[in-house]
């Protein structure tokens, strides 16, 4: 289930972020995913399966360039391979395909998950090594609505 997030869910999330650290993640952007939640709380998601928190993802328009984005998605190791990445983001997409505000849609990953959102039709936009940290690259992708 994707349901909104709830001040409750923070632990759980950071417990799944740091699952994820360093492989996909810096140990550096704890604090940052932290703020996330602090300031756009409103547009993060928590997925939970079998009433237990498997993962994240969130979505906000960046006005400045008109994008659509989605960001902060992970999932605990575990829930890996079961379709709950796909889910998530169809489910940000369908939401974010209803502000007017939107004429693309835009994400910033790694070198070990851009392959996931060319699924869906994202390209690469711009890459920079090490940019997270080290071994783990900046990828941007976008997607024309």
């Amino acid at each position: 289930m994707i349901r909104p997030y709830k001040p409750i869910d923070k632990e759980a999330l950071l417990e799944i972020f740091k699952c994820n650290t360093p492989k996909y993640f810096d140990i550096k952007e704890i604090s940052d995913f932290e703020d996330y939640l602090e300031h756009n709380s409103d547009t993060y998601l928590s997925i939970e399966l079998n009433n237990t928190i498997v993962g994240g993802t969130g979505y906000f328009v960046n006005e400045d360039d008109h994008s659509g984005r989605i960001t902060w998605i992970f999932f605990h190791p575990n829930y890996a391979g079961m379709g709950l990445g796909k889910q998530s983001v169809q489910y940000c997409l369908d939401i974010l395909s209803k502000d007017n505000r939107v004429e693309k849609y835009m994400i910033t990953t790694s070198q070990f998950a851009y392959q996931f959102f060319e699924k869906f039709g994202f390209v690469i936009t711009k890459m920079e090594k090490e940019y997270w940290g080290p071994g783990l690259d900046l990828y941007e992708m976008e997607m024309p609505i």
